[in-house]
C-alpha cells in the first residue's frame, strides 16, 4: 500500500513519504481488515480539511481501520518507509491542521465508532468502555436512554470522538466539580507509535496512561477507554445571569466553583462576554434562552460600559422531584448572587437536550454557511490574578465590537487537573478558560480572516509582554523553542516521553512539535 501513494506525488518532490516498492506485494502484506482510499478519494472524505477551514494538507491515504489492530499494521507499516507520518482523525474538528497529516497517512478513527460500547462496574464504581472513535453525542444517548446512565465531564459541542478529546482535556461547565474529561478515565487502550498495542491506567503502564491523556497525539492512538458514569437527571434548570460589571461576575462565577457540596452550588458553571447592544449575533439577544423572553436594556445601570457579562448556571433534577423544591434550590443559590435584577433568563430542558445545545448553534450555522466558512479561534487559560487586565485591555478594548461568535470565560479550578497528565494550566488555583469562538460570514475573503487570526496572536503576545501566567489550549506553535516555552519545566519529560513511545516521530505531524525521524543513515 505504501509503495502505491508513491505515485501521487512528483518524483521531484523532495517532501516525498512513499518508497517505489511493490504496490500489490505491499497492499497484500497490510491486511487490513478495514479499507483504504488513496489518491483522489484520500481528499474525498475532507482528511485534508479541518473545522478550522485554514489549513489544508493533502494525505497519500486515508485508512478506516475496523479496530486497534489495523492501527497497529498502519503504524508499523510507516516504520518501514524512510519519513512516512501517521495522523489519527476524529471528526474533524481542530482549528489548525492539527490531525492532517502532510503526505502522510491518515487514520480516520470515526470507522471504529461502534467496535466499543460495554458498561463495567469495577470496585464499586461504573465505567463505559467506548470506542476512541465514538462520537460523545453517540456516548450520550445510548447511555442515557438504554441504562439511565452519564459521563460526569463533557465538552459544549458532543460531535467530537472520544479519543479526540481525551487527547486535549475535554472541559466545559462541569469541570469546576469534576475536573475535564481526562480526569473521569480509569483505563485505556492506545496503539503507540512503535505500533504496540497497550491497555494503560493509573497502575498499570501510567507512563503511557498519564502523558496520552492530554498528550495531542504524540504518543499514542487512544482506541478504547473507560469513562466513569453517573446516573444521568432527568431535567435541567438551565439559567443565564447578566452582569454590568466584570467584579461582581467573577466574584460569584469564583464563589460557586469553589462551593464543596454538590446542592450547595449548580451543576454548571460557565460564562460569556458580551457587547452592550442590540446587535442581534454580539448583543441583547443573543442572552434569552426562549423565544418568549425579552433582554430589557432599561434594566441596566447607567454605569454598563461597552461589553456586558452573563453567567450561565444549571441545577440537575429528576421529574420526581417536585417543581417547588427544585425552585426552592434555585432560589437559595440565586439570593447569594450580584446579577442585574430582572435581568435573568430560565429555562426548563431535558438533559439530553441541555448537552446537545450546541446542536442548534450548529444547524443555524450550517444554514447560513457559517459552518462551512473558516474559523480562527483563540482557546486560553488566563490565570485569575491576570483576568482583570485582560478584560480590561481585549474584552473592552480590542473586542469591544464582538466577534460575531461567543467570547466565553469561566473560571476553573486546578486542583481538579492532574499534573501527570500532559495538559499545561496555569499555576493558580483559579484560571479561567477564555475562548473566542469566531463564526467570520460565509465567503469572507483571505485578507479578513487573515487579520482575525494577526488579531489573535496579538492577544497572546500581549499576554506574553505582560507577563501574564497563562496557557494556550489547542497550542498551536510553530518552533520548538515556542513549544518549549509552552511545557517549561515539563519539557524534558515529554520529549524524553516521545522518545519512549514515538522514537521515530510518526504520530501527529499536523502538531508541529517534533519532525519526523528518516530511517535513512
Amino acid at each position: 500500500m505504501i509503495a502505491c501513494l508513491g505515485r501521487f506525488v512528483p518524483e521531484n518532490d523532495v517532501e516525498s513519504r512513499a518508497e517505489n516498492d511493490d504496490v500489490s506485494t505491499i497492499c497484500k502484506s497490510l491486511g487490513l481488515k478495514g479499507s483504504i482510499d488513496f489518491g483522489v478519494g484520500a481528499t474525498n472524505g475532507s482528511a485534508d480539511k479541518d473545522f478550522g477551514g485554514m489549513y489544508s494538507y493533502k494525505p497519500l491515504a486515508v485508512i478506516r481501520p475496523s479496530g486497534a489492530d489495523d492501527v497497529a499494521v498502519v503504524i508499523k507499516a510507516a516504520h518501514l518507509q524512510s519519513n512516512l507520518t501517521v495522523a489519527a482523525r476524529g471528526n474533524g474538528h481542530s482549528i489548525n491542521g492539527q490531525a492532517m497529516a502532510d503526505r502522510g497517512l491518515v487514520i480516520d478513527m470515526g470507522s471504529t465508532g461502534d467496535s466499543h460500547f460495554e458498561i463495567v462496574k469495577v470496585k464499586g464504581s461504573t465505567y463505559l468502555d467506548v470506542s476512541g472513535g465514538a462520537l460523545w453525542e453517540d456516548v450520550l444517548k445510548r447511555c442515557v436512554e438504554d441504562f439511565g446512565l452519564a459521563p460526569r465531564s463533557w465538552t459544549d459541542y458532543l460531535r467530537l470522538t472520544v479519543g479526540g478529546t481525551l487527547s486535549n482535556a475535554g472541559v466545559s461547565g462541569q469541570a469546576f466539580r469534576y475536573g475535564p474529561q481526562i480526569s473521569n478515565v480509569a483505563q485505556l487502550d492506545v496503539v503507540t507509535g512503535n505500533g504496540d498495542m497497550v491497555t494503560c491506567s493509573e497502575s498499570r503502564q501510567p507512563e503511557l496512561f498519564f502523558n496520552v491523556l492530554g498528550g495531542l497525539g504524540q504518543f499514542g492512538i487512544i482506541t478504547r477507554a473507560r469513562v466513569l458514569l453517573q446516573s444521568a437527571p432527568d431535567k435541567v434548570r438551565w439559567i443565564r445571569l447578566v452582569y454590568a460589571e466584570f467584579d461582581e461576575f467573577t466574584r460569584d462565577a469564583e464563589l460557586l466553583v469553589s462551593l464543596k457540596e454538590e446542592r450547595e452550588s449548580f451543576d454548571y458553571v460557565e460564562g460569556f462576554v458580551f457587547v452592550n447592544s442590540d446587535d442581534t449575533v454580539n448583543g441583547w439577544p443573543s442572552v434569552p434562552l426562549d423565544p418568549a423572553q425579552v433582554f430589557d436594556p432599561a434594566h441596566l445601570p447607567q454605569t454598563a460600559g461597552s461589553v456586558l457579562y452573563c453567567l450561565e448556571v444549571a441545577l440537575h433534577y429528576n421529574n420526581s422531584d417536585p417543581r417547588s423544591a427544585v425552585d426552592a434550590v434555585v432560589d437559595r443559590l440565586l439570593e447569594r448572587l450580584g446579577f442585574v435584577s430582572k435581568l435573568n433568563f430560565p429555562v426548563d430542558v431535558s438533559y439530553v437536550d441541555f448537552l446537545l445545545r450546541v446542536k442548534l448553534v450548529e444547524e443555524h450555522a450550517r444554514a447560513n454557511g457559517m459552518w462551512d466558512s473558516p474559523h480562527p479561534w483563540l482557546n486560553m487559560f488566563v490565570s485569575k490574578s491576570n483576568l482583570a487586565e485582560f478584560n480590561r485591555a481585549v474584552f473592552n478594548e480590542i473586542l469591544k465590537d464582538g466577534i460575531n461568535g461567543p467570547m466565553l470565560v469561566y473560571p476553573l479550578l486546578r486542583s481538579k487537573w492532574d499534573d501527570r497528565t500532559s495538559v499545561m494550566v496555569p499555576e493558580e488555583e483559579i484560571f479561567y478558560l477564555v475562548a473566542l469562538l469566531r463564526f467570520p460570514p460565509p465567503h469572507e475573503d483571505g485578507a479578513s480572516i487573515k487579520k482575525l487570526v494577526d488579531q489573535n496572536r496579538g492577544i497572546v503576545q500581549y499576554c506574553k509582554d505582560r507577563g501574564f501566567d497563562f496557557k494556550l489550549f489547542f497550542p498551536h506553535y510553530k518552533s520548538e523553542e515556542e513549544w518549549k516555552c509552552h511545557f517549561g519545566d515539563r519539557w524534558t519529560r515529554f520529549r524524553d516521553s516521545k522518545k519512549a513511545f514515538d522514537p521515530k516521530h510518526i504520530l501527529a505531524p499536523g502538531q508541529k512539535i517534533f519532525s519526523r525521524i528518516s530511517n535513512e543513515p
